[in-house]
């Protein structure tokens, strides 16, 4: 009787844990495929690439002023035009322009950064709504993001959601 009971216990167990399975389904996207196809996404990335350019045109010009002077005054320098103390006055006032350069690349470099992470984030925001709203439908309780390599070890199946959740953000 108590191993009936027993064996009873364990497959009532085993029953459910069945059952829990099969309620979890298990489906997968790409969401950096995703949001690079939202037109969103594109408008961003060309409104960052102008910011990009006019970054590297304002570097250029600042390295084009820097590398003339340099010229002009080696070439004074170098000719005895110009005072040991013209020489000293000039060299720091390369020495400081050399540095804003330096600021400047940083600066702008971040500035790009943030940039992106500000324009990136709404789009990022909707696509994942949508991702919930297409899981919801389909009953899904796991939605995996297959971007990364590393990220899912095994895919056998499942359920893709790209063209779901394409349909949704309607493209």
């Amino acid at each position: 009787m108590k191993n009936l009971k027993s064996i009873f216990i364990a497959a009532a167990l085993f029953l459910s844990a069945q059952f829990a399975t099969a309620q979890s389904k298990v489906a997968h996207i790409d969401v950096s495929v995703l949001m690079t196809t939202m037109p969103e996404y594109k408008n961003a990335q060309a409104q960052l690439e102008k910011i990009q350019k006019s970054y590297e045109d304002e570097y250029g010009a600042m390295v084009n002023e820097f590398q003339t002077k340099m010229e002009k005054y080696k070439t004074e320098a170098e000719n005895g035009t110009a005072t040991e103390a013209l020489n000293e006055t000039r060299g720091k006032e390369m020495e400081d322009m050399r540095g804003r350069i330096q600021l400047f690349r940083e600066n702008s470099s971040k500035e790009l950064e943030t940039k992106s992470g500000d324009m990136l984030k709404p789009i990022f925001e909707k696509a994942q709504a949508a991702i919930q709203k297409v899981a919801k439908a389909k009953g899904v309780s796991y939605v995996l993001d297959a971007t990364s390599p590393g990220t899912l070890l095994y895919i056998e199946g499942g359920m893709d959601l790209m063209a779901d959740v394409k349909k949704e953000l309607g493209f």
